[in-house]
């Protein structure tokens, strides 16, 4: 069983280079279990007993189940899709000296720079394009699926004081290496055949770079799973196969997928849009259901926040607070904060502890030593648009923000049994 969460999640991970892919494999597999999906666009017919999902920008997804006996109340579970990386600049092609041919990137999100340098990487996201026949604007997907640029370091001769710690400047030490002149002009024609379209057709893009190594579990007892983007996909896997696997007959359950969280979730694809409280009216008015129902099942309703936390780093045990200390393979992480980055309070960890030990789930705690800042995360975010009791918690992880993390092959479990128990 948890080999198999384990290598499932893996294809997940693998098969989601960009948030844009990472929901389109959500879709994928909500299809595979009869859920129907809805436009925002359009409008919706709901029934009791039906299972819906709503997508906004190809990048935020939120998928719900409407019990078919009477409810009062909703569990809402909530990650993102987004992660740290470089994102490809309008004209993206930059000539040196007649020679190479490089990619201008900007940084989308706070990354580790160091772990992006001499490793393969390619491109990954999407185009826009004009549908010849309706005049509709439509989204491809692209992945370029082989090794297709690299970010090379400057060689210790020539800048000898880079193990003594180095400022790289991401205009200038954080290019990719695309190719020789002859590659000149070339970078948009290799996504327009990607997409399965002329160069010409091309309206819009976001594409990014992505690392291309493999996941892999390791350790003295293959205790250890290393990825890249397990913060935050390692968190929406799980929440979804939890949901998944619930019974979800109790209350309206919803599982929600948001991006731009890496740079603040102030996007109309984000945690701070509308997003939520657009589905959950419709939902309401949908049912039949008054906005005085809906304030009132508010009230009595619980949002799960899930987002990746930092372990106790094994070189770096100091940085931890002195009793906060989480653990990989250890459990579910239920972060805190007194400045409220965090919205976890003791009613929240109360309701939240008390799943965990009905599903049998260990948790720990966090929080940052009192004299270090520390990040922020979804879920007081989506509290400014639909306030309700919500906790912060995640899965431990080291090397947060870097291309190639590393998680506990344990934990994934962990949160996929807590979500199936809270999906009741």
């Amino acid at each position: 069983m948890l080999m198999n969460i384990v290598s499932d999640l893996i294809r997940f991970l693998e098969g989601s280079p960009t948030c844009f892919h990472a929901i389109k494999n959500t879709e994928t597999e909500l299809e595979r279990h009869g859920f129907t999906r809805l436009s925002e666009n359009e409008a919706w017919s709901l029934t009791p007993g039906g299972s819906y999902y709503v997508t906004r920008n190809g990048s935020s997804l939120i998928a719900f189940t409407i019990p078919a006996g009477s409810w009062s109340s909703m569990h809402i579970l909530a990650s993102h899709s987004d992660s740290p990386c470089f994102k490809i600049k309008e004209h993206p092609e930059l000539e040196t000296e007649g020679h190479y041919i490089r990619l201008n990137v900007e940084r989308y999100g706070g990354m580790i720079l160091a772990p992006w340098l001499d490793r393969p990487l390619s491109v990954a996201g999407r185009v826009i394009v004009k549908d010849a026949g309706t005049g509709t604007y439509t989204m491809k997907l692209v992945n370029i699926d082989r090794d297709l640029v690299l970010i090379p370091n400057l060689a210790i001769h020539m800048n000898p004081d880079a193990n003594k710690g180095y400022t790289y400047n991401p205009q200038k030490d954080m290019l990719p290496l695309y190719g020789t002149l002859s590659a000149k002009d070339t970078f948009m024609k290799t996504i327009a055949r990607a997409a399965g379209v002329e160069e010409s057709d091309i309206l819009g893009h976001d594409l990014f770079l992505y690392n291309r190594e493999k996941a892999s579990i390791w350790g003295a007892d293959q205790e250890f799973l290393s990825c890249g983007r397990l913060d935050d996909l390692q968190c929406a896997f799980a929440s979804l196969a939890g949901f998944l696997a619930g019974k979800k007959e109790t209350y309206l359950n919803l599982h929600c997928v948001f991006d731009n969280e890496e740079v603040g979730s102030g996007t109309r694809q984000g945690a701070a849009s509308t997003f939520l409280y657009d589905t959950l009216t419709r939902i309401f008015l949908g049912l039949g259901r008054s906005t005085e129902d809906y304030l009132i099942s508010l009230a009595d309703s619980m949002m799960i926040s899930a987002d990746n936390a930092h372990a106790v780093h094994p070189n770096h045990p100091d940085k931890a607070d002195p009793s906060n200390r989480p653990y990989l393979g250890e459990g579910i992480v239920i972060k805190y904060n007194a400045s409220q980055k965090y919205c976890t309070d003791g009613i929240s960890t109360a309701m939240f502890r008390d799943l965990c030990r009905e599903a049998g789930v260990p948790v720990q705690t966090f929080a940052n030593r009192s004299d270090m800042a520390g990040g922020s995360t979804l879920g007081n975010i989506s509290n400014t648009q639909v306030p309700l009791n919500t906790i912060d918690i995640g899965l431990p992880q080291l090397a947060m923000h870097s291309p190639y993390e590393t998680a506990s092959v344990k934990d994934t479990e962990y949160l996929v049994r807590a979500a199936k128990e809270f999906f009741a």
